[in-house]
């Protein structure tokens, strides 16, 4: 695989319900992580005492994070809104010559900054909240 853009990773949230995903603000830089919690069922009996593990179990989860500047009302205030109410939107993420994962995320963290000469600045994170889909691009 090529180097990739990091501009090209995009956070896309549902704006209205029915599946009309916009890119959430303007983010300028975005991580997400996946992880899955291990169930160890190492005993008495478990061979040479090595640890043993039960397939297919335990929690499985992914995190989004970004920070970026702000690019327009609409998305900023889908944003704010979704995470004062506790909302879970359907989400979207968009890995560049990867794939599509979509599922239900919930805004756990907004941070809101700026400088004097600068432009207002944030960071927000998110937690999944469903069953994720892949899809290969």
């Amino acid at each position: 695989m090529a180097v990739q853009k990091g501009k090209d990773l995009l956070i896309k949230m549902d704006m209205t319900g029915t599946g009309g995903f916009e890119t959430i603000a303007g983010l300028r830089a975005t991580r997400i992580s996946f992880n899955a919690e291990t169930v160890d069922t190492t005993n008495m009996d478990s061979q040479g005492g090595w640890r043993e593990l039960l397939a297919g179990a335990g929690v499985k989860s992914a995190s989004l994070s970004g920070s970026g500047v702000f690019r327009d009302a609409a998305t900023d205030e889908r944003a704010r809104a979704a995470f004062f109410a506790g909302e879970i939107p359907q989400m979207q993420v968009i890995i560049p010559d990867f794939g599509a994962i979509e599922g239900r995320f919930q805004i756990t963290s907004i941070e809101y900054s700026g400088t004097y000469n600068g432009e207002a600045t944030f960071e927000m994170s998110l937690a999944s909240a469903s069953a994720l889909v892949f899809t290969a691009l």
